[in-house]
C-alpha cells in the first residue's frame, strides 16, 4: 500500500468552532498568548497557565470533527495513512483517524513538571493544585510551549521521507519548524495544499486548492481514490 502524509493546522480545527491562538488579535483575557505559552510563564504563575489551558480543554467538550476530518479517514481503507497535526485538540482521533502524531501536544493529556514523558491521560477535566504526579510533582499540561524542542519532528519526518502523497491543510507554511516538514517529502512526492487563503510561501510542485477543509479535503480525497488502480492497492 502507499503512503499518504496529511499535515494540518489550526485551519481544520477553526471550522470545528475551535478558537485559534491568534483570535482576538492574539489576546485571551488581555494577555499575549505568548505569554501563556511558556515555561517561565508557568513557573511564575502555574495557575494562570493552567486556567488558559483549562479553558482550552472546556472549549473541546462542545466541538465536534468536521467533514475535513472525516473524509480523511475514507483513504484508510487503501492507504497507509499518518496525520500529523499542529493541533492540540483531539478531532482526528474522533473522527476515526488511527495513526495521529501530535506535533505540539495533546490538551485531554498531562504530564509531570519533572518529567514530560510521565504522562496522564485527564480526558476534558481541568487541571488543578491538586493533581499531581506518582511523586506529589504538579502536573503540568502535556503541550509543547514555546521555546521547547518538539520531540514529535522526528517521528513526522521519517514518516514524510516515505510519503508517496503528502496533503497539508489549513497552515501557512511559514512557522517553523512544522513549516520545513514538506521539504522531507521524496521528489515524486505528490503534493497537495488546502487553503482557502493563498500562502506567502513557495508553492513550485504543489497542487493547490483555495477552498476551506470542509470542501477542499473531499476534492482532493476523491481525487486521489478516482486515481487509484490495482498497481497502487497492491503496493
Amino acid at each position: 500500500m502507499k503512503n499518504i502524509v496529511v499535515l494540518t493546522g489550526a485551519g481544520i480545527s477553526a471550522e470545528s468552532g475551535i478558537q485559534t491562538f491568534r483570535d482576538s488579535n492574539g489576546l485571551w483575557e488581555n494577555y499575549r498568548v505568548e505569554d501563556v505559552a511558556n515555561y517561565d510563564s508557568f513557573d511564575k504563575d502555574a495557575e494562570l497557565v493552567t486556567k488558559f489551558y483549562n479553558a482550552r480543554r472546556r472549549q473541546l467538550t462542545t466541538a465536534m470533527p468536521n467533514e475535513g476530518h472525516k473524509q480523511l479517514v475514507r483513504l484508510e481503507k487503501d492507504f497507509n495513512v499518518t496525520i500529523v497535526t499542529q493541533n492540540i485538540d483531539d478531532l482526528h482521533e474522533r473522527a476515526g483517524s488511527k495513526n495521529v502524531i501530535h506535533l505540539h501536544g495533546e490538551l485531554t493529556k498531562a504530564c509531570s513538571v519533572d518529567d514530560k514523558e510521565e504522562i496522564y491521560n485527564i480526558g476534558y477535566h481541568d487541571i488543578t493544585p491538586f493533581d499531581v504526579d506518582k511523586n506529589g510533582k504538579m502536573l503540568r499540561p502535556f503541550i509543547v510551549w514555546f521555546g521547547e524542542a518538539v520531540p514529535m519532528i522526528e517521528p513526522a519526518i521519517e514518516k514524510i521521507q516515505q510519503a508517496d502523497y503528502l496533503i497539508i491543510i489549513g497552515t501557512s507554511l511559514v512557522v517553523y519548524p512544522a513549516a520545513g516538514l514538506r521539504n522531507y517529502a521524496p521528489k515524486n512526492c505528490r503534493t497537495y495544499l488546502i487553503d482557502p487563503n493563498k500562502p506567502q510561501a513557495d508553492l513550485s510542485n504543489i497542487t493547490f486548492v483555495q477552498q476551506k477543509a470542509t470542501i477542499g479535503v473531499k476534492q482532493v480525497v476523491d481525487e486521489i481514490l478516482a486515481q487509484m488502480d490495482d498497481k497502487d492497492i497492491a503496493e
